[in-house]
């Protein structure tokens, strides 16, 4: 454990730590499964792609304006901003997976150099998402839990990737758009 967590949050961050990894774990399963498993659930879940990309611009937007508020020193607007950027990106989380495990996957179809683009984007775009999901956590809990250095140094590394995977996102699903 760090020395700078608060005496009083030290049980809380005890019990969000295994939450946190189990979380990981849940996730990144699901994620590696998703593909290779199609649920019938009786409707169409097509409507949903544009969805994920607003909700990681949304992300975007919001990892922007968190870092923006904690600069000028405004601590609660930079935990407001971060808390609806969690919340945007667990409801992509939640409609991406409904959407890969109901609906089959769609072939990307360019062609040259865009088709390298489009792929060297996508890959940095799931290696990234798959590294920064952990990372995410465990900054937002050191924030949650006061463990204000751990967090600042945790944010150095976090922030960047997820700003990346926030932006990736969208760009790849407008490149992907034309072969739905």
């Amino acid at each position: 454990m760090s020395n700078d967590i608060p005496a009083e949050n030290l049980p809380l961050a005890r019990k969000l730590y295994p939450i946190a990894w189990v979380l990981t774990v849940a996730v990144l399963g699901l994620v590696a499964v998703m593909h290779e498993i199609k649920l019938d659930i009786g409707m169409e879940l097509n409507f949903l792609p544009p969805i994920h990309a607003i909700l990681n611009s949304m992300v975007a937007v919001l990892l922007i304006s968190s870092l923006a508020m904690i600069k000028q020193g405004n601590v609660k607007g930079h935990q407001g901003a971060i808390t609806a950027a969690m919340v945007c990106s667990a409801m992509f989380l939640l409609c991406y997976v409904a959407y890969h495990f109901t609906t089959p996957g769609t072939a990307y179809g360019g062609e040259g150099t865009i088709r390298y683009v489009y792929f060297a984007l996508l890959i940095s775009h799931i290696v990234l998402a798959a590294v920064s999901f952990p990372l995410i956590l465990f900054t937002w809990i050191f924030g949650f839990t006061g463990q204000i250095k751990r967090h600042r140094k945790f944010s150095k590394i976090t922030f960047p990737m997820w700003l990346y995977v926030a932006v990736t996102g969208p760009v790849c699903y407008v490149m992907l758009r034309p072969y739905y």
